[in-house]
């Protein structure tokens, strides 16, 4: 089985990116091929992991694709490769609210077998940096802390000082890094900025990372503390086959059903799978195509302003017999030759909201698709782009719905039911998905919204018409390896 580390930290800020990142720079310089993750649904510090590899940033996140699907995911990101290096989420022990350590970085090490290296912010303590690493290598037994890197040390006496207070803890010194802005990278209203925008100073940032840990760090120690890991002992997630995929062991609380706020006039009894009182109508709003024995060709929206998607989600759609092909909404002027399905994920169309609307030409052809009413797939970003208009700016006109940027983040796990038959899914079909954003679309609902959302709150949100589901949702396809191949079906006729 491969070596593998996981890097964490007391909290977020510590500096687990830049290790992270240096790690597999340094370790991918060295000869070796590694193989990146990160814990959680973050898209964009997989995107420097990619640079630092070559190689996709894949994410383990255990709320959306369950517990039992992370050692497989990883086994399967991880084929062939000599170590591992898998980025952390918040702290070392953060995980989704009121559920106890599901989705935290504990959890996904402990089910990975994995060493946890703990990054330290030194920046503003000595001898206390001992205490904090004993609470942390303490509090969960079954959690091995391996080692721990200073981040942030000050001088060579802070250095001193700190390797002295932790002679005593029994957790190994394994690098002390000093402060270094050439390694900072820019942030925003969503966190850092993504690769794809600053290609050329993020080639340089994540150069410098892996410099950084090179000389401030033990490499022969880390890696043959990763190589220290047991055998996973797992079946390898394959995109092509039917894995089981059971249903999260960990359950969100009851949701008290008060007056239905879901249903529209009076409505049949639910399912059984279905959350009490929710308005389920199959065949309300189905794709209508039929596979005809062809490969369909799905378009998949890229560039700077649409960088967010899982690498799953392509392998998926390719196993379901679809060809797969990328194009940049900010500068080709039309889909790509024979689209017959659109997905459009996540990303920052607000960044981008005038150029993204001068390019008339492109706008006229997704909403023709969609009106042909071809499968389309839109997750956040590819919702606002759908939209009649985003801060003021033409976008596509398909959903009759304005967007505009907010000063309120929207942060968090949801668990969400399928409110009608779709290109994606049927009508009470479970999903768990992650939102992130800091805009509002008005309506936030269609007549036939995406989904019921049934915890942390009860509401319904985003659309569907025709062929389109459109919705703020971002889901992880590997969790439900069906919605691909409905979505590939559905492109097929």
């Amino acid at each position: 089985m491969v070596a593998r580390l996981v890097i964490a930290a007391p909290a977020s800020g510590s500096g687990k990116t830049t290790v992270a990142t240096g790690l597999m720079a340094a370790f991918t310089r060295s000869g070796l091929a590694v193989s990146p993750h990160k814990v959680g649904p973050d898209y964009i510090d997989p995107g420097y992991h990619s640079l630092a590899t070559g190689r996709p940033g894949r994410n383990l996140d255990a709320y959306m694709c369950g517990p039992e699907l992370m050692a497989p995911l990883f086994a399967h990101g991880a084929r062939g490769c000599d170590l591992a290096v898998v980025e952390g989420v918040m702290g070392l022990y953060d995980g989704a609210s009121g559920l106890g350590e599901l989705a935290s970085t504990a959890q996904v090490s402990k089910l990975l077998r994995a060493p946890v290296v703990l990054v330290v912010d030194a920046s503003s303590q000595s001898r206390s940096v001992a205490a904090l690493v004993h609470g942390f290598a303490s509090w969960d037994p079954e959690v091995r802390i391996g080692g721990v890197i200073l981040n942030k040390v000050g001088s060579d006496r802070h250095e001193a000082l700190l390797r002295e207070a932790m002679e005593d803890v029994g957790v190994p010194v394994l690098g002390a890094l000093r402060r270094a802005p050439q390694v900072d990278t820019p942030s925003r209203h969503l966190g850092l900025v993504p690769v794809a925008e600053r290609r050329a100073d993020a080639l340089d940032a994540v150069a410098a990372m892996g410099e950084q840990v090179r000389a401030g760090c033990d490499l022969e120690a880390l890696l043959a503390l990763a190589r220290s890991a047991p055998p996973l002992g797992t079946q390898a997630w394959e995109p092509g086959s039917d894995f089981p995929h059971p249903a999260p062991s960990h359950k969100p609380p009851a949701v008290e059903v008060a007056p239905d706020p879901f249903a529209r006039g009076s409505a049949p009894d639910p399912a059984p799978q279905t959350p009490e009182g929710l308005n389920i109508a199959a065949g309300a709003a189905t794709h209508g195509r039929q596979n005809q024995g062809r490969r369909p060709l799905v378009a998949v929206a890229g560039g700077p302003a649409f960088t967010f998607s899982y690498a799953e989600h392509t392998e998926l759609l390719a196993a379901a017999g679809a060809d797969v092909v990328t194009f940049d909404p900010l500068r080709d002027e039309q889909l790509p030759l024979g689209t017959s399905g659109l997905v459009i994920g996540g990303g920052f169309p607000e960044m981008y909201a005038a150029e993204l609307s001068a390019n008339e030409p492109l706008r006229k052809a997704v909403a023709e698709l969609a009106r042909s009413g071809a499968p389309v797939a839109a997750e956040c970003a590819g919702l606002l782009y759908l939209a009649r208009s985003l801060d003021g700016q033409p976008m596509c006109g398909v959903l009759d719905a304005d967007a505009r940027m907010s000063g309120r983040l929207t942060l968090g796990y949801r668990e969400a039911v399928a409110v009608r038959d779709n290109s994606l899914a049927v009508a009470g079909t479970r999903l768990r998905g992650h939102e992130f954003h800091r805009t509002v679309i008005e309506p936030g609902a269609g007549a036939d919204p995406a989904w019921g959302i049934v915890h942390p709150e009860r509401r319904v949100e985003g659309f569907v018409q025709q062929g389109v589901h459109a919705s703020y949702l971002h889901t992880h396809w590997a969790a439900r390896p069906e919605v691909a191949r409905r979505f590939a079906e559905g492109c097929a006729g």
